[in-house]
């Protein structure tokens, strides 16, 4: 009569497991999602020591102007440099999957290849968190990202629109156009011409509208027109790239949709993930369970220069509860 080893099938499933992992991870890693956004917007940091736990850097600030002078005179003008150092922690966070002795026994017996979707679903989990951190930040943290810096200036949009309003719903293509070169152009001039936004990100019902509105008596949509005419592009000849990110939908002070304009450079911003995802060994867990745990490492955005980002706040309306 034949026994049933629990032992044996035990250590058969973890094999199976381990070798089946060694397959799926390669592929889990080479899937694109399209609508994680924060790798084509946000610079991505992945130097450094990956158990770290903070990142130390300087900030360097140049003042001094040339000026006329007397071969005589002995007041000679001087530059000089500022330099502040700053910390910035770093913070693990983790997402795996896991199988039961079952399911790998039944995939065995069948000759079949475990599926990747439970690795797949772990990575994306990855993905939309790190969306988060690098749009919003983290309460749990205290951080915040791209959207909500307190140290980037907020400006309202125009209440040029009908009754006062600010919002593109109540304006025309003209305001709308206005509302844009604004938040650009402030960013140009109030940097001395030093820093000049190529990003410019809006709430989705912004993006549409822009992408939808015709300017009058033309063809033309005002997303076509702005592409066209706008001071990055004016100024050095490469197109403004131009997102809708539905965090913006209620970024702004008191719910209403945010526009961000800001250098997409890592000297102005760049989001530390000294450790992307990586999927752990395997491990039984329990009398029947063997996880493959994920893990990473993340400091969050950081706006180094946030003379370089500027915020417009009401060009959409808080939603309705």
């Amino acid at each position: 009569m034949l026994r049933f080893n629990m032992r044996d099938a035990q250590q058969q499933a973890l094999s199976f497991l381990v070798s089946q992992a060694s397959i799926i991870e390669p592929q889990v890693y080479r899937i694109q999602y399209p609508d994680i956004q924060y790798p084509l917007l946000i610079p991505v940091e992945t130097s450094g020591n990956e158990w770290a736990k903070s990142i130390t850097f300087f900030s360097l600030d140049r003042f001094g102007r040339a000026d006329w002078f007397h071969h005589m005179a002995r007041d000679v003008p001087f530059a000089d440099i500022t330099r502040e150092k700053f910390e910035h922690a770093i913070d693990m966070a983790a997402i795996g999957y896991f199988y039961t002795l079952e399911e790998l026994a039944q995939a065995q017996m069948m000759g079949q290849p475990l599926s990747a979707e439970r690795a797949a679903a772990a990575f994306r989990a990855y993905e939309e968190f790190m969306e988060d951190v690098a749009f919003i930040g983290s309460t749990d943290k205290d951080w915040t990202g791209l959207l909500n810096d307190p140290n980037v200036e907020i400006v309202p949009a125009d209440a040029s629109g009908t009754g006062g309003s600010q919002a593109w719903d109540d304006k025309t293509a003209d305001q709308m156009l206005a509302d844009i070169n604004a938040i650009l152009t402030g960013i140009y001039t109030d940097s001395s011409t030093v820093e000049m936004a190529d990003t410019l990100l809006l709430p989705t019902a912004a993006f549409l509208a822009l992408s939808l509105r015709r300017i009058p008596e033309t063809v033309a949509t005002v997303m076509s027109f702005l592409r066209e005419n706008n001071t990055y592009t004016a100024q050095t000849g490469q197109a403004l790239t131009i997102r809708a990110v539905r965090q913006l939908d209620t970024a702004g002070e008191g719910g209403v949709g945010r526009m961000v304009a800001y250098r997409r450079d890592p000297q102005v911003l760049k989001l530390h993930l000294p450790m992307p995802h990586r999927f752990l060994e395997v491990w039984r867990t329990g009398v029947m369970r063997y996880d493959v745990p994920g893990i990473f490492r993340t400091g969050g955005v950081e706006i180094r220069r946030p003379g370089a980002v500027r915020y417009a706040d009401g060009i959409t309306d808080a939603p309705y509860e």
